[in-house]
């Protein structure tokens, strides 16, 4: 396992957003209880991906095609602020956790660059960790979603925004799979070692070609990352019933 470019210098001991393993708050993680959330991570300057690492060629910023698509989200909630990341999937949708957008006075998006991007609806799941943004601005990339999920020993890249801060590229294989500690309901998850820190709940999973194969929304004790496979998100995507108007304060 190693960490490439955009990448944190050190690790801390929670995933995600950080209410399942996303908000610098707290609400369902995996036992044993963290420790409290770091508040000094800084991360590495960006030193440029290696060719073809996102599997797609860089635009005239320097930035890959999977880093133009990763998104972070700043929930204003009713009681405490909270950062996660998405990634879209066509011009005008955002996947991110269900954990992310939860009790939400208003949502800020914002792309690799910087700029903002109106929110349009938000849609949460029951079954899965997953939400659905559709944003009124356009969204400047989507990745190309994979044919099939993982298996033990693939590769895979999570590209997103611990901490709120600057996007991160970390790398890793597909462990195993497994039961989904936190949502008994959804079945079988993917277990991967590639980092993910307070603030990558959200993150997009991608194959070698930069395709995505699941959804970052947790992390275990052991400093494992948990993915909702990409057969899940795509089973849910075309059920008209799997996702629900978010409720806002």
């Amino acid at each position: 396992m190693r960490l490439t470019a955009r990448s944190f210098a050190g690790r801390s001991l929670v995933a995600g957003a950080l209410v399942l393993t996303g908000s610098l708050g707290g609400c369902g993680v995996l036992p044993p209880l963290p420790e409290p959330v770091p508040s000094d991570i800084v991360p590495s300057a960006p030193a440029g991906l290696s060719p073809g690492a996102g599997g797609g060629a860089l635009s005239p910023d320097g930035f890959d095609a999977v880093e133009r698509m990763a998104v972070r989200i700043r929930n204003v909630g009713c009681e405490e602020l909270s950062t996660g990341s998405g990634f879209a999937v066509d011009e005008h949708t955002l996947i991110t956790n269900k954990h992310v957008v939860a009790e939400s006075e208003e949502l800020e998006v914002s792309t690799y660059d910087g700029h903002d991007i109106t929110v349009g609806t938000t849609s949460t799941a029951d079954l899965a960790d997953l939400a659905v943004v559709r944003t009124t601005d356009p969204l400047p990339s989507f990745p190309e979603l994979a044919k099939a999920d993982p298996k033990p020993g693939d590769p895979v890249t999570v590209v997103g925004y611990p901490a709120g801060g600057e996007l991160t590229v970390t790398q890793g294989e597909v462990m195993s799979t497994t039961r989904d500690p936190l949502n008994a309901n959804l079945g079988e998850v993917l277990l991967t070692d590639a980092p993910v820190e307070p603030g990558s709940s959200g993150s997009a999973a991608l194959d070698a070609k930069g395709r995505v194969i699941g959804v970052v929304y947790a992390k275990t004790a052991d400093d494992d990352s948990l993915l909702v496979p990409l057969s899940t998100l795509q089973d849910m995507l075309a059920d008209n019933t799997a996702f629900t108007p978010a409720k806002g304060c």
